[in-house]
């Protein structure tokens, strides 16, 4: 029987919503098909937002929906300003805008400000106009080096792998941070900066609510002359900069605060507040930046996300995590999103397990224990929705959905497989078009797996002992036990191999050991096995959350 979806109330600081906040990331083109052709739309999208009121949530973040040629999953735009046909049309964006905010939810866009599509009428103009012209000036276009010119004016390497620089007919090269269909734009041009600020404008005018910022650690550039090489010291997809303190020649550099500040200016012009989240891969120290009071309200902590399932790591990760947040800021909890290995599977690997290369092999070696991985992704959940801060939640990870490490070579379609020359997959396995129905849909944009039919909305709504129920209570009951910015408190009794800490009026015990531990005796609140209580033994088996009042605890 169908859910009936509720108006769900607003976060109780509306002014600051965004610091505890459960966000649940849409990524558009797997989320939901509207008109059938296989292929994510914002029409499908704002049909199912129910889906995720009911969960609880505060917002949504909204993948890019602009204009593409999809060399990157939509992260190449040729319009910031309009939506892709395929996904819809503006009106269909102002009616999910109305549809989310009918619902109580916020809504969060992707804005990239790094580069643009090669189809992006700058880009075409730059490459129609000659050497040194103003249409060449709002991207990084140099002279290559050696006999000629031949050969790039860098050994500055690409984050999908090989030379970051391709050459144009006229003998020049421009730079790519990613693609060679994604040129990065001179943000020491004023046209691009007044650009964006209007682009910024022209979404909150719609009545957008925020923006998360793609590659906000990547827009300034050192081009002086000469440009450094960089030789061992590339980084492709990791957390960048340690040693560097702001020096870097293309990676968080110290002037890209100017430009966020100018970010914040026009959002901090709008009523009621609005909020940012910088995707920055920055290390932790320097990443605080980012979230100075004149800044952006957040950015994402890729530190949680890349910690292994082991107490002590993670606890030193929480530990940190809260120390550096802003005055202003909050810290982010994040497990699972559109670029990396879905944590239900990621967690369930050994210790030291490269995920791209653990990839590579299918998913084969080593084998994940399905069950193991299943108990480790529900205590994680809990785990990280009781921890003070903004959650966010990325579409699937409610069903307990894993990567799809086994996809065939043919149906790949990021451009990472191509561009290091097979040797990453690339991100395919974690965009598999959400489940909704026990019977796949006739066409899809990548193949989903047979096995999924249990996973499915259609066969875990209701079912109290699901993943996604699971979520659904856990996520309410966090709104109800909102305590906004309460401290968390540490228990001093803590057994070895678990967490055990106070949010508020919230305790939440997780044992990541490998063998049982003594339980509080106090009633729980929810446990993430499933159980419908404790073992008879009262021990909380290994791999298990459990929240419980934190006065009884």
């Amino acid at each position: 029987m169908p859910r009936r979806t509720r108006r769900v109330p607003p976060a109780a600081d509306d002014h600051r919503w965004w610091r505890d906040a459960v966000i649940y990331q849409i990524y558009v083109r797997s989320y939901a098909d509207g008109d059938g052709d296989g292929v994510g739309d914002l029409p499908g999208a704002t049909a199912r937002l129910g889906h995720v009121a009911d969960l609880g949530a505060d917002a949504v973040w909204l993948t890019p929906f602009y204009p593409s040629p999809q060399a990157d999953g939509g992260y190449d735009i040729a319009d910031h300003r309009d939506v892709d046909p395929r996904l819809g049309t503006l009106a269909d964006a102002d009616a999910f805008l109305a549809r989310a905010h009918g619902l109580g939810l916020k809504v969060i866009i992707d804005i990239v400000p790094n580069h643009t599509s090669d189809r992006h009428p700058w880009f075409a103009e730059a490459l129609a106009a000659p050497p040194g012209s103003p249409a060449r000036d709002r991207y990084i276009f140099r002279d290559g080096t050696g006999e000629g010119g031949a050969a790039p004016p860098s050994d500055w390497q690409s984050v999908f792998g090989g030379s970051a620089w391709r050459r144009v007919g006229d003998g020049q090269w421009y730079l790519h941070l990613f693609a060679p269909e994604q040129p990065d734009l001179n943000w020491e041009n004023p046209e691009v900066v007044a650009e964006f600020e209007d682009i910024l404008r022209f979404w909150l005018d719609r009545g957008v609510d925020g923006f998360r910022f793609d590659v906000a650690h990547g827009m300034a550039k050192d081009l002086t002359p000469p440009l450094r090489d960089l030789g061992p010291r590339q980084v492709h997809h990791g957390i960048v900069g340690a040693g560097d303190e702001g020096t870097h020649p293309f990676w968080d550099r110290d002037e890209v605060h100017a430009i966020l500040r100018r970010f914040r200016a026009v959002l901090d012009g709008y009523r009621p507040t609005r909020a940012a989240v910088a995707e920055s891969w920055a290390e932790r120290a320097r990443r605080a930046h980012y979230t100075r009071p004149d800044e952006l309200h957040q950015a994402f902590n890729f530190d949680f996300l890349k910690a292994d399932w082991n107490a002590t790591a993670l606890r030193a990760v929480i530990d940190r995590s809260l120390t550096t947040a802003g005055p202003d800021a909050a810290p982010t909890w994040v497990l699972s999103n559109h670029d990396v290995v879905r944590h239900r599977s990621r967690l369930a690997l050994p210790p030291g397990t490269d995920p791209d290369a653990w990839l590579l092999t299918g998913g084969t070696r080593p084998a994940v224990d399905p069950a193991l991985a299943l108990r480790r992704a529900a205590a994680a959940a809990l785990l990280l929705l009781a921890l003070p801060g903004c959650a966010y939640l990325y579409q699937g990870e409610e069903l307990g959905l894993p990567e799809v490490p086994d996809l065939p070579e043919a149906v790949l379609r990021d451009p990472v497989r191509r561009r290091s020359g097979g040797a990453r997959k690339g991100r395919d396995g974690c965009r598999i078009p959400l489940p909704w129905t026990r019977t796949a849909p006739a066409r899809s944009w990548l193949p989903r797996p047979a096995d999924w039919a249990a996973l499915s909305v259609e066969a875990q709504q209701g079912e109290k002992d699901s993943t996604l129920e699971l979520y659904r209570a856990a996520i309410h009951l966090r709104r109800r036990l909102r305590t906004g910015g309460a401290t968390l408190r540490w228990s001093r009794e803590a057994a070895p191999g678990t967490l055990d800490f106070t949010h508020g009026a919230l305790r939440c015990v997780v044992n990541l050991a490998a063998d049982p531990v003594p339980a509080p005796a106090a009633r729980p609140l929810l446990i993430s096995a499933g159980l419908p209580g404790l073992p008879a033994t009262g021990d909380l088996p290994p791999d298990t959350a459990l929240w419980l009042p934190a006065a009884e605890g």
